[in-house]
């Protein structure tokens, strides 16, 4: 969710556990953005129907009585119309950050190019990476200080295949939160969906660290991030569907075809079948929609992340009160169990069998997703090394 948010998220990014968290200060006064009433707080309804009991006005407070919906933007001008209730802070978004004349989150970049920790650094390198962590956290803290819920951190992606590096890394930025006194329970930490990925989630998870585990484009991917209890589990629907429209020879892929199905949509049902007929505890977001019939055929999800021009068609579509019957929630625990999956789908998952199982859509997009986040981040410290030192400092 960048505030992309997450997810990305970018992709971004960001989660919300209903009613679980608080922030751990008070904003401070440049900080406190006025959040509009017009969105009703999320629920979840049980069942195949919707909610009777709801005055429903549009098509946006249809889709949001079934699933969470967080906007994708850069752009904090539309927090006003679309509060995000979580955020995903990663490179992407101090790029956006950095582009920007004026934004709330200028000091908190500003604070850490100024870091002494960093500046004594004699290594060039190791204080780049020291300022793109600092900043990394300093906006995270920032962003929690007013959206309700959990901030996804993004890991750096040149880990994606260092277990212990990736959480070597993640000890560190959870160590520069504690000292902003951001409460671990508040965040989470975006890691690709590699073997290594998983694994380190895994480990993780098991220190009572949350993660959320993205880059996923196939089911093996899917299943074994949830077998590790990862607590968010980011799948890109329109990237795998724009790959299946321009490549053939995934097995995966071709099997949604043949049933008539989207190969990205299938995939979600499939994993939200997995994760709640087995009784992971993972929470499932969808990422790259790209119109409103996606969200449609989404209902009942977790998360979806959505583009600003969706949100805003959503919001501008009238429901009238007897339309409000015809939003069907397509996933729900009911239907997960009735689902059927195969032996080779229900296998403990290890690196072997992962690997194998990973057809060539995953394997090309899993690609494509980590260079673009490695570029991301080098141009984040490219941009760090021509700025710094700060003014004034």
């Amino acid at each position: 969710m960048s505030i992309s948010i997450a997810s990305s998220p970018s992709s971004a990014a960001l989660l919300t556990k209903r009613g679980s968290w608080t922030g751990s200060a008070r904003p401070p006064p440049s900080l406190l953005i006025p959040l509009q009433r017009s969105l009703p707080r999320v629920r979840v309804f049980a069942g195949n129907a919707s909610p009777a009991d709801t005055d429903l006005s549009n098509e946006l407070d249809a889709v949001l009585s079934f699933s969470e919906i967080v906007p994708d933007t850069v752009v904090f001008d539309d927090f006003e119309r679309f509060p995000p209730t979580a955020a995903t802070v990663s490179s992407s978004l101090l790029l956006g950050l950095c582009s920007l004349p004026d934004t709330k989150f200028k000091s908190a970049i500003e604070t850490a190019l100024a870091d002494s920790e960093c500046y004594g650094k004699e290594n060039s390198v190791d204080r780049l990476s020291c300022f793109s962590d600092k900043a990394l956290v300093n906006v995270g803290a920032d962003l929690a200080r007013f959206v309700p819920g959990r901030v996804s951190t993004e890991v750096d992606a040149c880990l994606a295949y260092d277990t212990r590096g990736i959480i070597r890394k993640v000890h560190e930025l959870l160590k520069l939160y504690n000292e902003v006194e951001v409460s671990s329970q508040r965040l989470l930490f975006k890691i690709p969906s590699t073997w290594q990925g998983i694994e380190a989630s895994r480990l993780l998870e098991s220190e009572g660290i949350q993660t959320h585990l993205t880059l996923v484009y196939s089911f093996s991917q899917a299943a074994a991030a949830a077998q590790a209890g990862a607590s968010v589990i980011q799948i890109f629907v329109g990237r795998i569907r724009d790959w299946a429209r321009n490549h053939s020879g995934d097995p995966e892929i071709e099997v949604a075809c043949r049933n008539g199905e989207d190969p990205g949509l299938a995939l979600v049902k499939k994993t939200y079948n997995y994760i709640h007929k087995y009784g992971h505890k993972s929470k499932l977001m969808a990422a790259a929609v790209r119109n409103k019939q996606d969200i449609f055929s989404l209902l009942g999800i977790d998360y979806i992340i959505a583009p600003l021009k969706i949100l805003q068609s959503l919001k501008e579509s009238v429901t009238y009160p007897d339309e409000k019957y015809s939003y069907v929630r397509r996933l729900s625990p009911g239907s997960a169990r009735m689902y059927n999956f195969t032996e080779e789908e229900l296998v403990k998952w290890d690196q072997r069998s992962f690997a194998s199982a990973m057809g060539p859509a995953a394997e090309e997009l899993l690609a494509a997703g980590l260079e673009g986040y490695v570029n991301q981040t080098r141009r984040v410290e490219e941009l760090f090394g021509k700025i710094w030192p700060p003014p004034n400092v």
